[in-house]
């Protein structure tokens, strides 16, 4: 039996070949449930289409992609830097594909692999379930991962336990009992949710030393600075005010330290404030945060994808990234 065609996928899937087309070009142009139908179809028949299956043979296509939510993040950006500026020598193209909802996640995670338009990819802090791992590595799309581990993959992992961890020490050696917590309330599903870890890693220690973190101190505001704001009017105006809050990201922290500025708290003399990324913009205001290296990951991630594009029979390798405080004044 010879190679599954567009007409084997198109009748498996109850469609015209036309519909299979567009899923596979324009898939925000066909009905999600007629979508889902096709893309199980390529999956099953493990399909290629011809000009994929040309391109094979081709050694280098000149592209990596990026996969990942986020995008807009200063987290991602600071990221991003890190990986253009290890891009910066290879003569290869960057391709971002930023994933807005679980359906186009499930859609470039069955697409490409087998359209063979990328060398490689790299997947920032996004779930791979074993089905779309192993139809990765079936297709022979070297991948790197960041913030999730899968043995199939080079990766690089951020101990985001471990730095709950730190913020809480850091705060009670700095003499803080009542501590608070801020994360962010609109994470999609379909992404990784460090701030949990976070969370986790800062209760652990706070109750380990004798302190409790109740839940009416653990807030999950969306990103808008009225609702941050909110949250922390709401903070101050408990019977017990906590006299320091570990945000889970700095662009968290930063729009705290505005809502303290404007509700006349003095950070960190009031109010001691630590975010967690260490992002430019965190030096410049002089916040005191974690650092997770966002540019060394980046780096490293490029340099572990290069290696297995040189020789796809290296061991996949495993980092974890040294996470630190960074002292600076508002905590």
């Amino acid at each position: 039996m010879g190679d599954p065609t567009v007409y084997d996928v198109a009748s498996k899937a109850g469609v015209s070949i036309a519909t299979v087309s567009r899923v596979m070009n324009t898939p925000e142009m066909v009905r999600e449930t007629t979508r889902q139908k096709v893309l199980k179809a390529i999956d099953d028949l493990q399909y290629v289409p011809k000009a994929e299956a040309f391109a094979r043979a081709r050694k280098m296509v000149g592209r990596i992609g990026i996969l990942t939510p986020f995008f807009t993040h200063s987290s991602f950006i600071q990221r991003m830097r890190g990986i253009a500026g290890a891009m910066k020598s290879v003569p290869m193209e960057l391709v971002i594909y930023p994933v807005d909802s679980l359906q186009r996640l499930e859609e470039h995670l069955v697409l490409l692999p087998i359209k063979k338009r990328l060398d490689g990819l790299i997947i920032i802090s996004l779930p791979i379930a074993e089905s779309d791992a192993q139809r990765i590595v079936s297709k022979k799309l070297e991948t790197v991962l960041i913030e999730f581990e899968h043995p199939l993959f080079s990766s690089i992992q951020v101990d985001d336990h471990y730095g709950g961890n730190l913020a809480a020490e850091y705060l009670i050696n700095k003499g803080h009992q009542l501590c608070a917590f801020i994360g962010s309330g609109e994470l999609p599903e379909y992404s990784m949710h460090p701030e949990d870890r976070r969370l986790s890693g800062f209760r652990q220690v706070l109750e380990s030393r004798g302190f409790n973190l109740p839940e009416e101190l653990a807030r999950f505001p969306v990103m808008s600075y009225k609702d941050i704001r909110k949250e922390f009017q709401h903070l101050l105006q408990l019977p017990e005010s906590p006299t320091a809050i570990f945000a889970a990201t700095d662009d968290l922290a930063i729009r705290l330290l505005r809502a303290a500025h404007e509700s006349g708290v003095t950070v960190p003399q009031d109010m001691a404030i630590i975010g967690f990324d260490d992002i430019d913009m965190a030096e410049q205001i002089g916040l005191t945060t974690i650092s997770q290296s966002l540019d060394e990951s980046g780096r490293m991630a490029v340099e572990m994808l290069l290696a297995r594009l040189n020789d796809p029979t290296r061991s996949v390798q495993s980092n974890k990234l040294m996470l630190k405080v960074i002292e600076r004044e508002t905590a």
